[in-house]
């Protein structure tokens, strides 16, 4: 997301663009697809050879599907403690950076804005999200997620051209550097 990006571009400042695609792209990514294959493919055995609650209710019961996954491996309770700790730094960081975000765009880019209207817009964000919650129940989070969905195909083109720019920008960067003798 756009917030997502304004973070990382801010704590990225100063760094290389190899450091920058080393942290940002290639970590995140070896770990996500590591963890998707250990445990994605523990969850789909798991529902082919009809073990435990998840192969019974595990697609009617979404929101619990990763813990009826892990009774059924060993380390229950470290794998639940560890999953349900991964959550919370995924909210807490999507939150920290989007209240980042807001707080830097309503300060006119500045990066030292208010404390005070820092927290206001982390109240304000989680205000929000517990009234749709609350409010508007599985409905309302439909919602949303038809929205982002709906969004994600048009996005997906503009992040293609977007990465075609960033591409032809650090190769004419590069020819830059070779003709000028910095770069061999």
């Amino acid at each position: 997301s756009p917030f997502v990006g304004m973070f990382i571009a801010r704590v990225s400042k100063g760094r290389t663009v190899r450091e920058f695609v080393t942290a940002v792209l290639i970590v995140p990514t070896v770990i996500t697809v590591v963890w998707m294959s250990a445990f994605g493919g523990a969850a789909i055995e798991q529902i082919q050879q009809g073990v435990g609650e998840l192969a019974e209710n595990g697609l009617t019961e979404v929101s619990l599907a990763t813990f009826q996954m892990f009774a059924n491996l060993p380390l229950t309770g470290i794998l639940s403690f560890v999953g349900i700790i991964l959550v919370l730094v995924f909210f807490v960081t999507s939150s920290d950076s989007g209240s980042l975000v807001i707080d830097s765009i309503t300060a006119g880019g500045k990066t030292d804005a208010p404390t005070a209207q820092r927290v206001f817009w982390v109240v304000a964000e989680g205000a929000i999200a517990a009234a749709l919650i609350f409010g508007g129940g599985e409905d309302a989070l439909g919602a949303i997620q038809a929205t982002a969905i709906s969004a994600g195909l048009p996005f997906t083109v503009v992040l293609l051209i977007m990465t075609w720019g960033l591409l032809k920008g650090l190769s004419h960067e590069r020819q830059l550097l070779i003709a000028r003798g910095e770069l061999t």
